[in-house]
């Protein structure tokens, strides 16, 4: 089948969103990303603020849907929204055509055999470099804000998967950005969904 919806899951600084719209952009189709945000806030009542402090990155969000669920023993606000982003990431899925940039997307649509879904690394040195370059990330050590980061998301994506985040079986695609380049990187997916058209049709 060919793919119509690509994930792209990322480390932190790896330019993952920045290959997500420009793959979108050469595909002609959406990209989602804090789009699904402004959606889960339309749809909470919820402060778009708010909603990103219990986001894939947050302290508050990684642990606070553990502890404040065995606190008061029933759904939480973290939960509301992760059930919400839920909604809204397998309705896009079966509406059009798409490229879906983190939220877990990858792990809730893993058995649609329409999507190809790619994890986007590079080691922390160019990572590093690039936070300051490109986000003028200089109010801490750029290694240590990103070790930081990771944890939050991997735990974050632990603790509402039953997967591992990064790990290679868990995607169809793993690619480093800093030794193919973000371009090549495009290039690549793009020539995956190319081919998967092709071959239905060839089908």
């Amino acid at each position: 089948m060919a793919y119509r919806i690509i994930t792209i899951s990322r480390q932190f600084g790896s330019a993952g969103r920045t290959i997500g719209r420009m793959l979108a952009a050469e595909l002609g189709i959406k990209c989602y990303d804090r789009e699904i945000i402004e959606e889960v806030a339309q749809r909470s009542g919820l402060a778009k603020e708010y909603i990103e402090s219990r986001g894939e990155y947050s302290v508050q969000g990684t642990f606070g849907a553990v502890l404040n669920r065995g606190y008061y023993g029933g759904l939480t606000n973290e939960d509301r929204i992760w059930q919400i982003q839920c909604d809204i990431i397998r309705e896009l899925a079966e509406e059009e055509s798409c490229v879906i940039v983190g939220r877990c997307s990858d792990y809730l649509l893993k058995d649609r055999p329409d999507v190809l879904r790619v994890f986007v690394h590079a080691p922390i040195e160019w990572r590093a470099k690039r936070i300051v370059n490109v986000y003028g990330e200089t109010e801490e050590e750029p290694e240590k804000r990103l070790k930081e980061k990771d944890k939050h998301r991997a735990a974050y994506y632990n603790i509402y998967t039953d997967m591992k985040f990064g790990d290679a079986r868990n995607y169809d695609l793993c690619l480093n950005s800093a030794s193919l380049g973000i371009d090549s990187c495009v290039s690549i997916i793009r020539q995956l969904v190319k081919q998967s058209g092709e071959t239905e049709e060839q089908g």
